[in-house]
Order: C-alpha cells, then structure tokens, then sequence
C-alpha cells in the first residue's frame, strides 16, 4: 500500500480529533467524589449520624482516606472517622447514590442526603432525593449492582 497526499491529509487532520478524545475514555472517574480533593464539599460525615444534619468540617482537623481529604467539625470526629471509615464514609464513594442506580456519577449536596441501615448515602440535590426516596431498596439494589464498574 503506498501513502498518498491524500492519506497523509486524512492522518493529520485526524491525529487532533483522536487526541482530544483520548483523555476522555482512558481516564477513569476517582473513587471518591472530592471537589478539588476535599471529599463531600467539606462536611463532616461523622456528624450525619451523630447530629442528624450535614455540618461543615474545619479545615484544620482532617483524614486522608482513599485518596481524598476528609473535613471534620471536631477532633472527636475525626478519631472515630479515622477508627472505622467505612461506617461513616458515604456510599459510592459519595457520588450521588440515585445516579449511580441510574448507571452514571454525579456529583453530590451535602443537604441531599439520607441514612438507610446505618448507610449514609448522598444525592445530588434534594429534588433528586425526593426521587431516590420513591424506590430506596430498588435503587439501593441497582446502584450496587452498578457499583463500582460506572467508575471506568
């Protein structure tokens, strides 16, 4: 097979469009959802349990966990984060528990959130809580399913 000017023009014109979309589909999504790497916006996931409502960490108490900075309102906090994170840290990695049913990520509000069995999960926004709340088990059943494979 012999290159022609034409086949040269083709390969150059397509070297720009196969880059672009080169980043794209080899860069798989983190595990964790932290908004430049502060997991949860920077609310303290301890206190969902403790309090009942989100609460905004303090930057000076935090825990590096699965590659993320965790923020905490309080030492004590931290320490009991830091003893056993998977009873604290949200499910899926804190993307948004509907849209991981649904077979996608998304990013979260730490005001849309729920605790199911001892299970802190987070959706992106209270509206689309109202929708998770619909079928709790059925979600719950599909985003693991889903879990962690929509990560690739």
């Amino acid at each position: 097979m012999s290159i022609t000017r034409r086949h040269l023009f083709t390969l150059a014109l397509a070297g720009p469009v196969v880059a672009a979309f080169a980043p794209r589909a080899m860069a798989a999504t983190p595990e964790v959802y932290a908004e430049g790497g502060i997991a949860v916006d920077g609310s303290d996931v301890v206190a969902y349990f403790m309090q009942g409502a989100p609460v905004v960490g303090d930057p000076a108490i935090t825990h590096e966990y699965m590659g993320a900075t965790w923020r905490f309102s309080s030492a004590a906090n931290r320490d009991l984060f830091a003893a056993d994170p998977a009873a604290y840290a949200p499910q899926y990695g804190g993307y948004c528990a509907y849209a991981v049913s649904q077979g996608y990520t998304a990013p979260t509000a730490p005001e849309a959130w729920s605790i199911v069995d001892d299970k802190l999960y987070l959706n992106f926004s209270t509206s689309v809580r109202r929708r998770w709340e619909r079928d709790i088990p059925g979600h719950i059943a599909a985003a693991d399913a889903n879990w962690p494979a929509v990560l690739a």
